[in-house]
């Protein structure tokens, strides 16, 4: 078991837990992303089936700005085309529209921005600090 300091619970530390937790503490301590607007395993309703998103995070209005996928370290996420997680990921956003999203297994990070005049994910060569993240995006 291991303290998810942002539910305030304790919870089993699975691999993807592991990856989890590790990559909410990156983005509080490097990108200073404010633990009070990220969301760990938030439910979301998607065609009518209920999905739940790894991470969500949220701008200061409330309104999420990015989402997330976990992965266990030993999921291979390199390769882009053939990876069934990039069509979850990509499928989870049709829905949510939202302008950010990354891949992780806590080893490799994929990190994209939503391009609505080409409809489609640009890759980033890094993860966006949060300020860069909210940046034309916050009311």
């Amino acid at each position: 078991m291991i303290l998810d300091t942002i539910r305030r619970k304790f919870v089993r530390l699975t691999p993807e837990e592991w990856v989890r937790q590790h990559f909410v503490r990156y983005l509080i301590n490097e990108g200073g992303y404010p633990p009070g607007l990220i969301g760990i395993e938030v439910m979301f309703r998607f065609n009518n089936m209920k999905k739940r998103a790894d991470i969500l995070v949220h701008n200061r209005s409330g309104e999420p700005v990015m989402i997330v996928e976990c992965k266990s370290p030993d999921i291979n996420i390199s390769d882009f085309y053939e990876d069934k997680v990039y069509d979850q990921i990509g499928g989870y956003n049709l829905g949510l529209k939202l302008p950010f999203a990354i891949v992780t297994n806590g080893i490799v990070n994929y990190a994209f921005r939503f391009d609505p005049e080409r409809n489609q994910y640009v890759h980033l060569l890094e993860i966006p600090v949060y300020k860069d993240l909210i940046a034309g995006n916050d009311d």
